[in-house]
């Protein structure tokens, strides 16, 4: 006698409702991927939308500069700019860059930004760049260390600097356990001011490095000079630029510093004079100053400025 065997049904559904089930199952996954891949899709526009500006690429005694009319454009983040477009390998290329501003009390404003994102308060080649900009024979230009004038003639750009301040002769820093004599001035922005024997020999980068960050100098630290007395007044000079974090070309305001500590500090004669600093670009700036009884007036900065090109970036 056979013996009855019960086979219990797997799924008491019908088939067409299963399949129908299956079907579903498998659109709705479907439409749950394109509709991440669509939502990507717009992140991804929304992370990669950026505006068109139109830039100036100058350059004053070896430093070059980014030039924006803000005039214009309405850019706010200098900071974040600076540091996307003044890098060497990624961007445009610069030792720093300058928004063109309205201003109420000048015929412009000048802001100046540096690699790092840093603000700076004036830059004596960047000044001059602004003014060749605006090409105007004579003109007031607002910064953060003042308003100041610029002329523009055939032997180049004249900037009057702001008065020189809190000068100090002759500081000694103990350095890795050695002593080193600096010389501290503001001219505009912060510099120390080191008189070295041998300048090809100077190690800029590390030295200029330790002597930036030196707790003397906090908070705001300092640009630090490298000084050669070539003849009477006659200087070679090598600057480590804070902000840059790195030796550039030239430097104006710290030529203007180390044009005065040079009077300051060995001559101390009163009068009129012209010092003049060869810039590790080979081009020479010129200092101007009236001094009398251990006082700076009249002080002025000479060089020259160039566009190298314009062009239009994406920000």
């Amino acid at each position: 006698m056979r013996k009855m065997i019960n086979v219990k049904t797997a799924s008491k559904k019908p088939l067409k409702k299963t399949i129908k089930s299956a079907v579903s199952k498998n659109t709705n996954k479907n439409t749950k991927k394109l509709m991440l891949k669509k939502s990507a899709s717009k992140k991804k526009i929304v992370i990669n939308k950026k505006r068109k500006f139109e830039f100036t690429k100058m350059v004053a005694s070896g430093n070059d500069f980014i030039i924006f009319d803000n005039r214009k454009s309405g850019l706010k983040n200098g900071s974040e700019i600076a540091l996307l477009l003044c890098t060497r390998t990624a961007g445009i290329g610069a030792d720093g860059l300058i928004f063109i501003e309205k201003s109420k009390r000048a015929d412009f404003k000048m802001r100046i930004f540096n690699p790092d994102g840093s603000e700076a308060e004036m830059c004596g080649n960047g000044i001059r760049c602004a003014a060749l900009y605006k090409n105007k024979k004579n003109m007031k230009i607002e910064t953060l260390a003042g308003i100041l004038n610029a002329e523009l003639n055939e032997d180049g750009i004249k900037v009057k600097m702001t008065t020189p301040l809190d000068m100090q002769l002759n500081i000694n820093l103990n350095i890795d356990g050695r002593i080193h004599q600096v010389n501290y001035v503001n001219t505009g922005v912060p510099h120390s001011v080191c008189f070295v024997e041998n300048l090809p020999a100077a190690n800029v980068r590390m030295l200029g490095r330790l002597l930036r960050y030196h707790k003397h100098f906090e908070p705001v630290g300092t640009n630090v000079d490298f000084v050669k007395i070539a003849e009477h007044d006659s200087l070679s000079i090598r600057t480590y630029e804070r902000g840059v974090e790195d030796e550039t070309l030239a430097c104006g305001t710290g030529s203007v510093a180390a044009a005065l500590i040079y009077h300051h500090k060995f001559l101390y004669s009163d009068g009129s004079y012209c010092v003049d600093i060869k810039t590790r670009s080979d081009e020479v700036l010129k200092v101007y100053f009236d001094y009398e009884k251990g006082v700076f007036t009249n002080v002025w900065l000479e060089g020259n400025a160039r566009i190298v090109y314009k062009g239009e970036c994406y920000v």
